[in-house]
């Protein structure tokens, strides 16, 4: 079995996430691609979140009619700081032996990999796979996925703080769990 990990704050998830999520699938032929919400990102500490279960509620309205997309919120109910290897060493308990595990990132992260939590052990245990962000190349070892998107979470947070509109941005269900439940009605430069 081939399985994607697709780690993140997603808050929100949105449509680039899913682009790129349907593009590493293809790509990489993954028979599944869980996307894992993290309670606390020790690279984002300044950062608070929607709620976990709105978060949750929202990746699990956006992947609802994709098959081979699941979510799982094995760091959500862990708590605290979500660490890679903690959740990747947890899930390789769930799945069958001999199970290939691709973690996808940003390009962003590929710098600051070396800091993340044993990440000398995550890197013999995952197949990292990296998420263009930028026209510049960044030079790593990992494959690399050819798609850039031009849509982050912030500037999404940011137009509903502001009242422009995020039609096109997010799945429609996950624009109506955000009208409904009031998420990311601070002004910008609280966000």
């Amino acid at each position: 079995m081939k399985l994607g990990l697709y780690g993140g704050t997603f808050d929100p998830v949105h449509n680039g996430h899913l682009i790129l999520a349907r593009d590493a699938v293809e790509m990489l032929a993954l028979d599944r691609l869980v996307f894992i919400p993290n309670a606390i990102s020790p690279h984002r500490l300044r950062h608070t979140p929607a709620p976990d279960a709105l978060r949750l509620e929202m990746i699990r309205a956006a992947i609802a009619d994709e098959p081979r997309f699941q979510t799982d919120d094995i760091e959500l109910r862990r708590g605290g700081v979500s660490y890679t290897i903690d959740t990747v060493l947890a899930l390789m308990e769930k799945f069958p032996p001999g199970t290939e595990l691709f973690y996808l990132i940003g390009q962003d992260n590929v710098d600051e990999l070396d800091t993340w939590h044993r990440s000398e052990e995550l890197k013999r245990l995952v197949s990292f796979v990296v998420f263009p962000r930028s026209d510049e190349g960044v030079a790593h070892p990992f494959a690399t996925l050819g798609r850039r998107i031009d849509i982050s979470a912030t500037e999404i947070r940011t137009r509903v703080a502001k009242g422009d509109s995020i039609r096109y941005l997010v799945p429609d269900a996950v624009e109506q769990i955000i009208a409904a439940n009031q998420l990311y009605k601070e002004t910008p430069h609280q966000i």
